[in-house]
C-alpha cells in the first residue's frame, strides 16, 4: 500500500514538534513509532464457536538516545498533546542543558511486497465462521477415531508510521490472514494430536488459493497416523528433514545467534567468525523480509528502513549478522531491516524476518533413497536453543523410519538433540524442492510474525531421543 502523506498516523508537522521536543534535553537521536493495529479471530471447537472477536490498538513510542543510553515512553493518546508528554518524558534520562535542535521530515515511499486484493474487513463474520465448519466437518470425516476438532481463523491489519531525528518519515501497512487446525484421535495407544496451519500477509484472497478441508484432512491424518506409530527409536541417526518442516531448526538454532544483539553481547557461537566456513558447503542462508506475502514479510522494518534480502551464510561462509539501526549506528555501518518490536509499548530489537536455506540440486526422492537407514521428519514442531552454545532441543510431530532407502513406518513424538553449528556442518545432501512455513518468534518477551523454510536435506547424524528400547 502507498505511504503517502494521507496514511501517515501522525501529521508531519506534529511529528517534526514532538521530535524536537524529544532532543530539546539532549538527546542525539529521537524516534518517533506510532501504530494503529485491528485484529479478527475466530475459534470453532467440535462444531461449536467458542470464540469470535475483535479489536483495536493504537498508540505511539518514544525512543531518545544519549550514547549507550536509551529513553522510551509510550502512549495511547495520538494528540499532540500526548505525543509531547512521552517525548518529555523519554527525553528525561538525557543529559540536561541540550539544544535547539530543529527536526524536519521527508516522506519517502517503499513499495510493499505483497498487495492486498479482498480487505478482511470487507468479508462478513459469516464467511469466516463457514471457513471454520467447513474443516471442522472435513477432519472429521477423515477417520471415526477423531474425537476432538478445534479450528482457528485470524486476520489483522497493522498501520505504522516511523519518524525520526535523522528527517524520516514513512509508513507501511500491513494485513496478514492466517488460519488453523488441531485434531485430536483417540484409540488403544490413548490420545494422539495433529496440527496443520497457514498464514500469509496477504488478505481474504488467501483462501482462493488454501483449501481449508485440506488443512483439515492433513491435521486429522497426523492425529491418526500415530495411533499405530511405533516408539521412536534413541541414539545418533542420519535425519531427513521434509521441505518446510525443518526451517524452525534453523531459525532457531542459528538464525539467532547471528542477530547482532547476541554477537554484540558476546553471547553467540558466532562472534567474530565472519569470513569462517561455519557450514556444509552446500548451506546458503538467508533472512529476507520481501519475499511476497511470507508471514515475515514488510515494506519498511519497525525503525522505518526498507525491508531487505540479507544473505547470512553463502557456500557455507558466514558472510553477515543481521543489525537493528542502533547497533548499525555504532558499528558505523547500514542497518540490515532487521529492526522489530511487538507494538507501540515495545522498544525495537534485532529480530528476524523469512530465514531459510536456498534450493539444492538433488531431488527429494534421491535424498531419501541414498539413505539406507535414519528417520525422515515430514513435520518438526517447537523448541528451545541456548545461543551462547548452540545446543538445541526440537520436538518432532511427524516422523517414520527411513529403511532400505525407503519411508516406512510411522514413529511417536520424539525430540532431536544436537547443536547449531554442528547441525549445518552434518548436513550432506540438499535437494530442489524449497518450501516455507509461519512461525511466531519469541525472543525478550516479545514476538513477531516470521517465516521459515528449507527445501528437504539429510543430516548425517542427529541424536533422537526416543522411548524405544
Amino acid at each position: 500500500m502507498t505511504n503517502t502523506d494521507g496514511s501517515f498516523l501522525v501529521e508531519r508537522p506534529v511529528a517534526e514538534r514532538v521530535l524536537t521536543a524529544a532532543l530539546a534535553r539532549g538527546g542525539e537521536f529521537a524516534e518517533l513509532f506510532a501504530e494503529d493495529r485491528h485484529s479478527v479471530s475466530a475459534v470453532l471447537d467440535d462444531g461449536r464457536v467458542e470464540e469470535l472477536s475483535s479489536g483495536r490498538d493504537r498508540g505511539a513510542g518514544i525512543r531518545v538516545v544519549v550514547g549507550d543510553t536509551t529513553g522510551f515512553a509510550h502512549t495511547s493518546d495520538l494528540s499532540a498533546k500526548g505525543l509531547l508528554a512521552a517525548a518529555e518524558a523519554a527525553a528525561g534520562v538525557a543529559r540536561s542543558g541540550g539544544g535547539s535542535v530543529v527536526v524536519g521530515l521527508h516522506a519517502t515511499s517503499v513499495a510493499n511486497p505483497s498487495v492486498v486484493a479482498v480487505d478482511p474487513d470487507h468479508v462478513p463474520k459469516a464467511r469466516k465462521v463457514e471457513l471454520l465448519e467447513r474443516a471442522d466437518e472435513a477432519a472429521h470425516a477423515a477417520g471415526a477415531a477423531i474425537t476432538q476438532v478445534t479450528a482457528g481463523y485470524g486476520d489483522g491489519r497493522r498501520r505504522i508510521q516511523v519518524a525520526n531525528s535523522d528527517g524520516v518519515l514513512v509508513a507501511d501497512d500491513q494485513v496478514r490472514t492466517r488460519f488453523s487446525v488441531s485434531c485430536v484421535a483417540t484409540g488403544d495407544a490413548g490420545m494422539q494430536t495433529g496440527y496443520e496451519s497457514t498464514a500469509f500477509t496477504m488478505g481474504f484472497e488467501l483462501f482462493d488459493t488454501v483449501d481449508v478441508e485440506e488443512i483439515a484432512r492433513t491435521a486429522a491424518r497426523r492425529a491418526l497416523v500415530k495411533l499405530d506409530a511405533r516408539p521412536a527409536p534413541s541414539g545418533e541417526l542420519p535425519v531427513v528433514l521434509a521441505s518446510g518442516s525443518g526451517g524452525i531448526l534453523f531459525h532457531e538454532a542459528c538464525g539467532h545467534g547471528l542477530e547482532a544483539d547476541h554477537i554484540a553481547k558476546d553471547a553467540s557461537v558466532y562472534v567474530g567468525q565472519v569470513g569462517e566456513q561455519v557450514a556444509s558447503p552446500l548451506v546458503t542462508l538467508v533472512d529476507d523480509g520481501t519475499i511476497g506475502p511470507e508471514w515475515g514479510s514488510f515494506a519498511v522494518d519497525d525503525e522505518g528502513h526498507a525491508g531487505q534480502r540479507n544473505v547470512l551464510i553463502e557456500n557455507g561462509v558466514l558472510t553477515d549478522y543481521m543489525w537493528d539501526f542502533l547497533r548499525a549506528r555504532k558499528e558505523k555501518r547500514p542497518s540490515s531491516g532487521n529492526g522489530r518490536r511487538q507494538s507501540y509499548r515495545h522498544l525495537p530489537m534485532v529480530r528476524m524476518t523469512n530465514t531459510f536455506l536456498l534450493n539444492g540440486i538433488e531431488s527429494p526422492d534421491n535424498v531419501i533413497a541414498q539413505t539406507p537407514s535414519g528417520v525422515y521428519v515430514a513435520k518438526l514442531g517447537g523448541g528451545q536453543v541456548n545461543t551462547t552454545t548452540g545446543d538445541f532441543v526440537f520436538g518432532t510431530v511427524e516422523a517414520y523410519l527411513i529403511e532400505n532407502g525407503r519411508i516406512t513406518e510411522p514413529l511417536r513424538d520424539a525430540n532431536l538433540i544436537g547443536n547449531g553449528p554442528e547441525i549445518l556442518r552434518r548436513i550432506d545432501a540438499v535437494a530442489d524442492d524449497f518450501a516455507m512455513g509461519p512461525g511466531t518468534c519469541g525472543k525478550d518477551g516479545q514476538s513477531v510474525p516470521v517465516g521459515c523454510g528449507q527445501p528437504t536435506l539429510r543430516l548425517t547424524g542427529v541424536t533422537i531421543g526416543g522411548t524405544a528400547a
